[in-house]
């Protein structure tokens, strides 16, 4: 009989504990896996994690980088524009246009004195009838004539008046001519003489000289003309100006286009300027002139 010896291997138990070892080994293997996947998945999350912390970052820092940017492109332009108001020339345009009128006013006043008023009336009737057959005969059309209103004075009616001496009433009438041919008015206007030798004592109106003015109405129609030519007159010295002292011409910093003045064609300076100047409603022929003053900013 055999002896019953527990360790002893009994037949097969080789097989089976290698069989045991290998399971063994297989559920470690799975174990360290297992444990290799985890500490990979806890990697993946720490990246991921520092990616999602350093995103918000990059962000704020690239805002702030073209805040530094775009505020110092700022800051250098308006230190620019600040050293550029200080650079600037003051220039002016002069256009002058030689014109001629275009509007002849002549009025013509006459008066007669006496004590008795319907005859001082009926004396000047007779003159105003002389008046106009005098403008007739220079070829004046009636339409171009405009007798005004009679005036009478009566001296001891006038109860501010000191000096009465004299005729008591004086009557005045005015005949004006109006008219677009100039030359055929001034050569009107030099033959009064015809006027004085019919008794008639020709003067002015209201105190005024008597006189042909001679208007230019189309003024506003050269003004953009003149201004524009004025304006490019004026670049043109701010032009030289720059290149004189090694800078160039930039935009307007202000401008004013002036006063536009009439003066006798003849005449030197205008009246606005201190000249002669003259009268201007005397002449035919007249002077137009403006003076734009233009700043212009120097830009190197």
């Amino acid at each position: 009989m055999r002896r019953y010896d527990p360790l002893r291997p009994r037949s097969g138990s080789s097989e089976l504990i290698q069989a045991r070892y290998a399971g063994l080994v297989v559920d470690t293997g799975i174990v360290l896996l297992h444990s290799a996947a985890v500490v990979r998945m806890e990697g993946f999350l720490l990246e991921t994690e520092r990616s999602s912390l350093f995103a918000p970052a990059a962000v704020v820092g690239i805002c702030l980088l073209l805040g530094l940017v775009a505020g110092g492109w700022i800051l250098g332009s308006e230190i620019k524009d600040i050293r550029l108001a200080d650079r600037y020339v003051t220039v002016k345009g002069l256009v002058e246009r030689t014109v001629k009128s275009d509007m002849a006013t002549w009025p013509v006043s006459f008066k007669e004195a006496g004590n008795d008023l319907p005859q001082v009336f009926a004396k000047s009737e007779a003159d105003k009838t002389a008046v106009l057959k005098f403008f007739a005969g220079q070829g004046i059309a009636p339409g171009e004539i405009t007798v005004g209103q009679i005036k009478v004075t009566d001296k001891l009616a006038n109860e501010y008046g000191g000096n009465n001496t004299g005729p008591r009433y004086i009557v005045e009438q005015t005949v004006t001519v109006q008219s677009k041919d100039v030359d055929k008015i001034s050569k009107a206007g030099q033959k009064t003489a015809d006027l004085v030798q019919a008794g008639i004592v020709v003067g002015g109106t209201n105190g005024q000289p008597g006189g042909i003015r001679y208007e230019f109405t189309g003024l506003n129609a050269l003004k953009p003309d003149m201004i524009t030519e004025a304006t490019r007159n004026a670049r043109a010295s701010a032009d030289r100006f720059a290149a004189d002292s090694g800078s160039q011409v930039g935009s307007i910093r202000s401008a004013n286009q002036g006063v536009f003045s009439i003066s006798p064609a003849g005449s030197g300076a205008a009246p606005d300027e201190g000249g002669g100047g003259g009268d201007a409603d005397a002449s035919i022929m007249k002077k137009v002139r403006v003076v734009s003053t233009v700043d212009y900013y120097l830009v190197r």
